[in-house]
């Protein structure tokens, strides 16, 4: 009997999509007065490309939006006020919860909620291989094991991110153990130093009083 043999492109793009990280779409449902944010956490040296676009089911009403993207310490990564629709790239300069927030300008959407679709692609997601492909002159396998090339780079440095994260959360939990130890015997010597005045407080008053 004759096996059937499977492309190697197909099996190095079913290897890819199943390695490399996924682009997100995300709804987000803004109200009319208030704002919603979406937010990811991501490691520092990575790179992220999102766009967003506002989805109105009237077709008589434009809503626009003010957008803004903050980085974990507060430093402001994008900006833009009355929009319907826009684009933020920006690579991450340290470890942390990034976020996009989106607020309804008033007067724009006749007091109705709407909707923002969201393409957030973070990593090697973000990455344009097309430009890749024509600047490297490379193309069919050439180019899926490029593909696979960065996404094994990916997941070695989330699995590298991972365990420093794991050293520090470690550490964090040692050093709370030495201080609730230290805490616990402090707080027994109080007790007995305590006790140990009560008592010598009680004899001396009984002693006065010619009770004992």
């Amino acid at each position: 009997m004759k096996k059937k043999m499977i492309p190697t492109t197909l099996l190095l793009s079913a290897l890819i999509f199943s390695l490399s990280p996924i682009c997100e779409a995300v709804w987000l449902t803004v109200p009319h007065t208030g704002s919603k944010c979406v937010s990811e956490e991501i490691q520092s040296n990575v790179v992220v490309l999102a766009d967003y676009l506002v989805i109105s089911e009237e077709h008589s009403i434009f809503p626009t939006v003010s957008v803004k993207v903050t980085a974990p310490y507060g430093s402001v990564l994008h900006h833009k006020e009355n929009t319907t629709n826009g684009q933020f790239a920006f690579t991450t300069q340290e470890s942390g919860t990034y976020l996009a927030c989106f607020e309804a300008d008033a007067k724009s959407h006749g007091n109705r909620d709407f909707s923002i679709n969201i393409d957030w692609k973070t990593g090697i997601a973000a990455k344009d291989w097309d430009s890749i492909a024509r600047k490297e002159k490379i193309e069919g396998v050439e180019l899926e094991l490029k593909k696979l090339e960065g996404a094994v780079e990916a997941i070695h440095e989330n699995l590298i991110y991972l365990r420093n994260r794991e050293a520090e959360m470690r550490i964090v939990s040692e050093k709370t153990n030495s201080r609730v130890a230290w805490y616990s015997i402090m707080s027994l010597g109080i007790c007995i130093v305590v006790s140990g005045l009560q008592i010598l407080y009680l004899k001396q008053y009984f002693e006065k009083k010619k009770l004992i």
